[in-house]
């Protein structure tokens, strides 16, 4: 990150040990809380590399009370796969085009300015023992409808993190806005800007890490030293919705049946989009002389809207970090909740997981090791790999999906102004089926993996592919050059080089993979910053 998080401050003296015991008693019950809630539940820009300048020596504006630090940089960053994602710097990893399409005979490039980046940290002093501050930073990965890169070119700056935290000398803070998510790792403590980010050039980082950039309250307390508890409640988005507006034979993505055919309420508010899913039927009935003719049409099931999902609670995240002495290690817990409407009913359903990583200086200032996992149910928002939260079922509720993420991770210093990495993940997710026959209709299949898919065609150009995404694992590593570093600032250069690999669930015709190679160059310049 350009900027660090404000260091921990040292406990008040006796009088603030009443307030201490008010914290110890909140923490844990929150603890309790968390540990009631865990056996039911059981992912843009740049990265924030630490070849990134030293925030002491970023620009300072002093404003009375007030200390302002600017940060950021400049970039132009060269993009090369050898298959055709049609995409910026972030790559699609579960969008890896399979064999049956032109997009993979053919490869990408470009080159992009839009991860360069703005911040504004904003801090008070000490006051009675508390501190206050605020974090700008903003990119230009976003698009209006108008985007494009003909000749000129429509791409508005985007939030990244902007949020507020109100500290106490006694070790606790409140943070508010939006920010990295509590369930990512960290490389030290539990505060802001201290995120353990993956160095890549590419904006969705790698498959495995764990991350969301999203609106949240976060509490945090040092309980001890070097132990810490918080809990956040952040913004609720479910991805990844396994349905569709077509109802076949076989197997299905998971469309709701057709009224009144199955006996079922022929709208339905599903959870993503906020759109709504309705089915109708039109019966027609002739009668000629004594004989009487009955046809009956069906239309069915369409999802409208892509921008929000029917949510009913934030995410909940209580999560414990502890640095005992060598590296930094954390548990967390997530609870999530997804909701539909079938007609006047309402149905909630619960998921979430369980989550753990390390930080560890194998060698101080030279080598560094991390791994982070996530497992559990309805997850899948929080992966690189942006696969499947929930699937309908017949009828009509959510059904969350099985997953794990894991990330492992590698970084090597051999020099100040050298830095060196490289990752490894995985991202996958579990069939999750169900079947739906009457005397008459079906069988049908419902939800993820539906092994009546046919994938004999993956590997022949327009052949049939119609499997859904198993699993996605990428390597990739690369490095960091400081070629200048002085009173003008830092420049510096990186190249990163991986592979991704999307495999499909086994349907007809085998369990298929599409894999692609990317090279990405990126040159920076951080004025004024070393």
């Amino acid at each position: 990150m350009t900027l660090p998080s404000s260091k921990a401050l040292n406990p008040r003296p006796v009088d603030a040990r009443a307030q201490r015991r008010i914290s110890q008693v909140a923490a844990a019950i929150a603890v309790v809380l968390g540990t009631l809630c865990a056996p039911a539940v059981m992912a843009q820009s740049a990265s924030d590399t630490s070849a990134s300048p030293k925030p002491s020596t970023n620009p300072v504006l002093h404003a009375g009370p007030v200390d302002v630090t600017f940060g950021g940089f400049t970039e132009l960053a060269s993009i090369y796969r050898s298959k055709d994602e049609s995409a910026d710097v972030g790559s699609s990893f579960n969008g890896v085009p399979m064999g049956n399409t032109e997009q993979s005979n053919v490869s990408e490039f470009r080159e992009t300015a839009r991860q360069s980046r703005l911040s504004m940290l904003a801090q008070t002093q000490d006051m009675g023992g508390y501190k206050a501050e605020t974090w700008f930073e903003l990119d230009f990965l976003g698009a209006a409808p108008t985007a494009n890169s003909n000749e000129s070119n429509s791409y508005q700056p985007r939030i990244r993190n902007i949020y507020g935290r109100f500290m106490s000398d006694s070790g606790w803070y409140i943070l508010a806005g939006q920010n990295w998510s509590a369930a990512t790792l960290e490389k030290k403590g539990m505060d802001p800007r201290d995120e353990d980010v993956p160095l890549t050039i590419d904006a969705q980082y790698v498959s495995g890490f764990t991350w969301t950039r999203n609106p949240q309250v976060r509490l945090v307390d040092k309980v001890a030293d070097g132990l810490w508890v918080g809990l956040s409640l952040e913004s609720p988005q479910a991805t990844g919705v396994v349905n569709s507006n077509s109802l076949a034979a076989g197997g299905t993505k998971g469309t709701l049946p057709a009224s009144p055919t199955t006996g079922f309420a022929g709208t339905g508010q599903l959870g993503n989009g906020g759109g709504t899913c309705t089915a109708t039927t039109t019966t027609t009935t002739t009668t000629t002389g004594t004989g009487t003719d009955t046809s009956t049409s069906t239309t069915t099931c369409a999802i409208t809207g892509g921008s929000f999902s029917t949510d009913i609670a934030p995410d909940v995240i209580l999560k414990v970090a502890a640095d005992p002495g060598f590296g930094h290690y954390e548990l967390f817990g997530l609870a999530r909740f997804f909701q539909s409407a079938i007609a006047a009913n309402t149905q909630t359903t619960m998921g979430g997981g369980v989550g753990a990583g390390a930080y560890l200086p194998v060698v101080p200032d030279v080598l560094t090791f991390q791994l982070s996992a996530l497992v559990g149910k309805g997850i899948a928002r929080y992966g690189s790999a942006s696969l499947n939260d929930v699937v309908v079922k017949p009828d009509g509720q959510l059904a969350p999906v099985s997953e794990y993420q894991v990330l492992a991770g590698l970084v090597y210093n051999p020099t100040p102004t050298l830095q060196t990495y490289l990752y490894a993940g995985r991202e996958q997710q579990s069939r999750t089926l169900y079947q739906y026959s009457t005397a008459t209709v079906g069988p049908y299949y419902f939800g993820l993996g539906a092994p009546t898919l046919t994938n004999s065609g993956c590997y022949v150009l327009n052949g049939t592919c119609a499997g859904q995404n198993q699993k996605v694992d990428e390597v990739t590593g690369g490095f960091w050059w400081k070629f200048y570093r002085g009173p003008l600032g830092n420049a510096q250069f990186g190249l990163q080089l991986g592979y991704i690999q999307r495999t499909l669930f086994e349907g007809i015709g085998g369990s298929p993979a599409a894999g692609m190679f990317e090279g990405m160059a990126s040159f920076r310049i951080y004025p004024y910053q070393k």
